[in-house]
């Protein structure tokens, strides 16, 4: 209660699912920034800034995939505790995943949010080469392409990238944190 006084918030996860190319990262990065600017506490914890530093022994395997979500969900669990609301952006193609994040994390603190930007505008934007690489054979499991995505069923909030600006849909989520009373 102490730390949410003091940062006038309630500690929560917004879990940003979707492709590969979705927005996902854009859309979390372009939410830390703003709420930074209205003087709220958080923290970005995605795929790239995990796997080049905690889980860097990790690879793609549904193994590796579950023990990478894992991971981020005690991250997002322990920036909770300090009081941050925290933003993820994983892939997380499996519901078994997202709810084990949840579990980890809380049900009352974990936001599901599906960016659910259509696969053949994720696969238009590719802006890393992966789906390229992936119609080649080059990436073995890729989501959406060779290996399944399960979207989320009764996502908390839903958000398609090629409807919405990057900044609307950044407001849009802030304001969904006012209306759960996350942001006081």
């Amino acid at each position: 209660m102490a730390r949410e006084r003091l940062l006038r918030q309630s500690p929560a996860t917004l879990w940003l699912t979707g492709l590969s190319g979705a927005g996902k990262s854009t859309l979390a990065y372009a939410l830390e920034k703003l709420l930074l600017e209205r003087g709220h506490c958080c923290f970005v914890v995605d795929g790239d800034n995990l796997r080049h530093h905690l889980n860097s022994d990790l690879g793609f395997s549904p193994h590796d995939r579950r023990e990478n979500i894992r991971r981020a969900a005690e991250v997002a669990h322990l920036l909770n505790e300090a009081g941050m609301i925290v933003i993820t952006a994983f892939i997380s193609p499996f519901q078994a995943d997202r709810a084990m994040a949840k579990e980890i994390i809380s049900e009352e603190r974990f936001i599901e949010v599906h960016v659910s930007t259509p696969g053949v505008v994720c696969e238009r934007r590719d802006p890393k080469g992966l789906y390229a690489k992936a119609r080649r054979g080059e990436i073995p499991e890729f989501t959406g392409i060779s290996a399944p995505y399960e979207a989320p069923l009764d996502p908390d909030l839903e958000i398609n990238s090629e409807m919405h600006t990057i900044e609307e849909a950044a407001e849009k989520l802030y304001r969904h944190l006012i209306g759960l009373c996350y942001i006081k």
